[in-house]
């Protein structure tokens, strides 16, 4: 039985433990991924990239999306997610991926929002999966990377679509990994994962499967990993605000984050938010992260309920700062 401490090889490149980052939609960043690298993930994703946006050299794709920082490279690595259904405009987006110093290159084949359907992206390509096919393989081919599937068990519920595409394209395309969230697409994030036919995949599959879905507490990390025998556990919703449990699952902590190591936290994120978007952008995006680390706080519900709406209306990262400390202060004394 492997040990979420232990390493693994995904097309060639070690990863030191068994713990990744699952790619965020709008919020995996650089200091987002480098923040979970921090507290122990071995393996950290982006967000959903449009493989258009770096085709024509978006420059704000570019710029904000494509970044990575030096130091998410210390001990793990990173890869970044592309989304597209065309071939040639995602083996150019792959190069670029590539050129922009990324380890792994991932295509999300699992997203079900309707306006990337709409487009042939995401999720739809489980209904064309030649098509799929030769998306993955102009990925291997434009990067020269090893190159991660994203994949949604089925469109439906009973369906394995998912399953079938998973084989062809470690077996035609030369993906060197799966990414399995086992619920269907028409649930999104409903109902439990089929942590059984993700178990029947490890089985059958001749590459690595990374879990995701449904991961948001230590114990549940521990038995979707222990019942599937997937090679990586991917946490995505469970870490936002709750980087330690990346720690807890490493076995580098037990105890839940202090108030003062719940406010640090978010105050380096602040930082890095002011410096990658500027004081005015960052004020906005940061807004959706506030709930998360109030969470970690431990506060009476009506009192936490208070506290992050008065986060939501100011303006200022020093009335950020202020509220948050007033709140606190019985707790910090």
């Amino acid at each position: 039985m492997s040990s979420l401490t232990d390493r693994v090889t995904i097309g060639g490149i070690e990863v030191p433990n068994r713990l990744a980052l699952a790619p965020l939609a709008g919020i995996g960043n650089w200091f987002v991924r480098l923040q979970a690298r921090r507290h122990g993930a071995g393996l950290v994703f982006s967000e959903m990239v449009s493989s258009f946006a770096v085709h024509y050299r978006n420059e704000k794709t570019c710029r904000e999306l494509l970044a990575i920082d030096p130091r998410e490279h210390d001990g793990g690595a990173v890869a970044i997610q592309l989304f597209g259904g065309d071939p040639e405009v995602m083996r150019s987006a792959a190069a670029t991926v590539a050129a922009a110093g990324a380890d792994l290159i991932d295509i999300n084949m699992g997203c079900p929002v309707p306006k990337v359907c709409r487009t042939g992206a995401g999720a739809a390509l489980l209904a064309d999966p030649d098509r799929a096919v030769a998306v993955a393989r102009a990925a291997v081919e434009g990067g020269g990377l090893p190159v991660t599937v994203k994949l949604r068990s089925g469109w439906r519920a009973g369906e394995t679509a998912g399953i079938a595409l998973a084989h062809r394209l470690v077996a035609e395309a030369g993906v060197a990994a799966i990414a399995l969230h086992p619920r269907p697409v028409t649930i999104a994030h409903a109902g439990r994962p089929d942590y059984e036919l993700a178990a029947e995949l490890v089985r059958t599959l001749d590459a690595p499967v990374l879990l995701s879905g449904g991961l948001r507490s230590a114990q549940a990390v521990r038995d979707a990993f222990e019942q599937t025998g997937a090679a990586v556990v991917m946490l995505a919703r469970g870490a936002l605000g709750n980087p330690w449990l990346f720690q807890e699952l490493l076995g580098r902590r037990e105890l839940a984050p202090r108030p003062d190591e719940v406010l640090a936290e978010l105050d380096w994120i602040i930082g890095c938010a002011g410096a990658h978007l500027g004081v005015e952008r960052s004020g906005r995006y940061l807004r959706r992260f506030y709930p998360w680390y109030v969470e970690q706080l431990g506060l009476e519900p009506a009192r936490a309920r208070a506290l992050v709406g008065a986060l939501q209306r100011v303006d200022s990262f020093a009335l950020v700062r202020e509220l948050l400390a007033s709140a606190l202060e019985p707790q910090l004394v």
